[in-house]
This record gives structure tokens, C-alpha cells and sequence, in this order.
């Protein structure tokens, strides 16, 4: 299968999409990113590679990072990482106070904002410098060292935040945060602000593609159950609240970002990246899930 005249087609079929969506301007840092950048990578476990647009433009990825962040809290607690957080899709906001009330100061699942700073207050607790062994392990599943945070990123989210410390502040109230809500921010802020390429975030995803081994190195970073646990979590909860159309109309285990990026994947085939800034109103990146929606359909491939 052509996958790189596919990508052309699909790049030139798509373009045009980011004129429906605008930047996500509540974070001040990516207010500014030109709205006609795009990129789309695919990265192949038989090492192929291939890319069309902007794709080695480095940009935010927000609440992509989250996968990693759980990644690492999953390897290191097993299944009682569930005694903190649940395993359902929301039906709220990304952002929500709500269900954290309705609930007990248990998140409803690891992508929402709320499941991330507690999968970070479990990261605080196990490493002395959890940025630093965050950064090593995103760059060790990319098999690229040159990924890293963007300082002015990381200061605009905690400048504006205060969504995020209200979350942190109401679930420590109900004993769910360990660490001091200032470091646990720190760290999730941090998260946040990362950046990378197309091509960076499509080969940081193949060990999900590979069962969990990564298979630059043949390291295993999550057993066959787990990784099979995570995808399903992507699946029903990686898109915020249009998680169910993406499996409806894409058919992968995704996760997207406010800045504008989608990652999935296809077991024992591929992963696949997009960037284009512009969002919908869900916080989705409009060309880049309209994209995803044409691979699978013109390739036949999906995890369906």
C-alpha cells in the first residue's frame, strides 16, 4: 500500500478544514501559532516512514502527553492505579468540577484533566525528578533525543490555570493528592508543554502499536494486557467528549491535544500523528480528525 501518496492525497483533501476551527487562545503561549500549519507522519513497526506538510515543525501537545504520563504511573502501580482513578469515559467537560464532587475526588479516567494531575502526584511520589524521567522516557519511545518543554508554554498554563488548581486543590481535599498541589502542577504544566514533531509523535507511539515493547530498543514499557487496557481507554476516552465519534468515524485508539494534535494507532501495523492548530468546539483539531477519518477509510485499516 502507497501510504505516502495516500498522505498526499489525504494533506491536499484536508487542508482547507483548518478554516472551520480556531487556535486555542485561552492559553496565551499558543494564541499566536499560525493556523495553516499541518503535518501528518506515519510510522510503521516495519521502520518505514512517511510524512507530508509541516511535519518536523515542533509544536505543543498538551494533553497528548497524558498517554506518557500513564504510561509510566501504570508501569510502576499495576492495576491499583485504579483505587485512584476509574476507567469511563466522562460525558463532560475535559475541564469539569462536577462529576469530581458527584464522585469522591475520583477522576472518571487518566485524560481528563483531573486524571492526569493525580497520574502526576503518583509520578512526584515515585521520582525525585519526575520532568526529567518523563523527558528521557518520551525521547527513549521516539528513539529521538531532541524533544523538550517549552518554557514559555509551561509559565502561560500556570499563569492561567486556575481551572487546573481548583481540580488539584478539590481532590486533595478528598485525600486524592499526596504532594504539595503547587509541585503536582508543576510537573502537569510541564507535561503539557512539551513539544514535538509529527515524526516524533508517531514513533513515541509504536510500542502501544507493538503490544507494549518499544521497538526501537526492545524494551518493554507495558505488558500485553496493559497496553491492551490503555488503547481500550484511548478508544472510549482519548478525544474528550467526541471520543465515541472518533471511534465511530475513525476507528483507532487516539488521543488529541488543544494544540491542535492527534495521535493513534493500529496494533501490530502502525501509528499515526496529525497537526493542525485550529480546533472545534470539543477541542479537537478539525483538519487532523477529518484526516484520521480519511486514512482508515482509504486504507481499509482500522482496529474494526
Amino acid at each position: 500500500m502507497n501510504y505516502q501518496e495516500i498522505l498526499h492525497r489525504i494533506y491536499h483533501e484536508t487542508k482547507h478544514f483548518a478554516n472551520h476551527g480556531k487556535v486555542a487562545s485561552y492559553i496565551p503561549a499558543l494564541a499566536n501559532v499560525p493556523p495553516e500549519l499541518y503535518g501528518i507522519s506515519i510510522a510503521c513497526l516495519d521502520k518505514k516512514c512517511f510524512s507530508v506538510g509541516d511535519h518536523a515543525v515542533p509544536f505543543s501537545i498538551q494533553s497528548i502527553s497524558k498517554v506518557f504520563t500513564f504510561t509510566l504511573a501504570y508501569s510502576i502501580l499495576g492495576d491499583k492505579i485504579w483505587e485512584r482513578i476509574d476507567r469511563e469515559p466522562s460525558g463532560n467537560a475535559f475541564n469539569s468540577l462536577v462529576q469530581l464532587e458527584h464522585e469522591n475526588g475520583i477522576p472518571r479516567n487518566p485524560f481528563i484533566n483531573a486524571g492526569a494531575i493525580v497520574v502526576a502526584d503518583i509520578l512526584l511520589s515515585h521520582f525525585d525528578d519526575p520532568a526529567k524521567v518523563l523527558l528521557d522516557f518520551v525521547r527513549e519511545q521516539a528513539d529521538d533525543n531532541n524533544i523538550f518543554y517549552d518554557a514559555e508554554v509551561a509559565r502561560s498554563e500556570k499563569e492561567t490555570g486556575h481551572r487546573n488548581y481548583a481540580l488539584a486543590h478539590f481532590m486533595k481535599s478528598f485525600g486524592n493528592i499526596h504532594n504539595p498541589v503547587e509541585n503536582v502542577l508543576d510537573l502537569y504544566f510541564h507535561q503539557c508543554s512539551m513539544v514535538m514533531t509529527t515524526d516524533q509523535l508517531a514513533c513515541s507511539m509504536l510500542f502501544l502499536a507493538n503490544h507494549g515493547t518499544n521497538p526501537h530498543n526492545g524494551n518493554k514499557v507495558l505488558n500485553i494486557s496493559q497496553s491492551k487496557r490503555l488503547k481500550a481507554l484511548l478508544l472510549t476516552s482519548g478525544m474528550y467528549n467526541e471520543s465515541g465519534d472518533f471511534a465511530f468515524r475513525v476507528g483507532m485508539s487516539g488521543k488529541s491535544g488543544v494544540g491542535g494534535g492527534i495521535v493513534a494507532v493500529i496494533p501490530q501495523l502502525l501509528s499515526m500523528a496529525v497537526w493542525s492548530p485550529p480546533l472545534n468546539e470539543r477541542g479537537n483539531s478539525v483538519a487532523g480528525f477529518e484526516a484520521m477519518e480519511l486514512f482508515t477509510t482509504y486504507t481499509g485499516k482500522s482496529v474494526f
